[in-house]
């Protein structure tokens, strides 16, 4: 009996030792939160926008990455009671960063000329500047003939470059590349590349004076 019961210890204990490594099969690493007005980020209970939101993380808050999904979300470790015990939640992947960041962004102040009209609602971004570098950019863009790699070069090793949906620097940001970070150009614009990139799939823009042709 005594010896029945050993072993039925041993198998618990092997058994508990091994879902670790199956549960952080996927594991990430991890990363810092960065939004670019400074504010906390939404923590939901599944991979979408809606009335999912569990909690909330603070600007430069650790964050245990488990796993990365191609629609733009992460899946993370989430502390669910007071007992410390942990499950797993979601936050979009374009507001984490690899580095910890080291002071909240400044936001800019949108001049009278871009108010929104009434009902709607005020952010950061300047609109008005964003269209205008869209206009002058999109006039001497031109798509490539056959697609080609550049390397991400931060002006510091240690950062990275950010990725947006327009040729702005006032355009918001969907995703930072770090050091070495290798991109497919799609087309070439006066200050900007229009990339893709090969792991995620995601397009936007990145500024050509942060880039080396491969």
């Amino acid at each position: 009996m005594t010896k029945r019961l050993i072993s039925l210890a041993l198998v618990a204990i092997l058994a508990a030792m091994l879902i670790p490594s199956l549960a952080f099969a996927d594991y990430y690493g991890t990363q810092w939160v960065y939004t670019d007005n400074g504010k906390s980020l939404n923590v939901r209970s599944a991979p979408n926008t809606g009335d999912n939101i569990i909690g909330s993380l603070a600007y430069a808050a650790e964050v245990t990455v488990v796993k990365m999904y191609d629609n733009g979300w992460a899946q993370i470790l989430w502390e669910q009671n007071q007992y410390g015990e942990f499950g797993v939640a979601y936050v979009q992947r374009r507001f984490l960063v690899n580095h910890k960041p080291t002071s909240k962004p400044t936001p800019v102040q949108p001049s009278a000329t871009t108010a929104p009209a009434s009902g709607g609602s005020a952010d950061s971004t300047n609109y008005t500047k964003v269209f205008s570098d869209m206009n002058s950019e999109f006039r001497s863009a031109k798509k490539v003939d056959a697609p080609y790699t550049v390397v991400a070069r931060p002006s510091r090793a240690s950062g990275w470059v950010n990725l947006r949906w327009a040729p702005s620097t006032e355009a918001e940001r969907i995703a930072t590349c770090s050091q070495g970070k290798e991109l497919t150009v799609l087309a070439e614009l006066k200050n900007w590349y229009q990339v893709q990139d090969p792991v995620t799939g995601m397009i936007g823009f990145i500024s050509r004076q942060y880039v080396t042709k491969k």
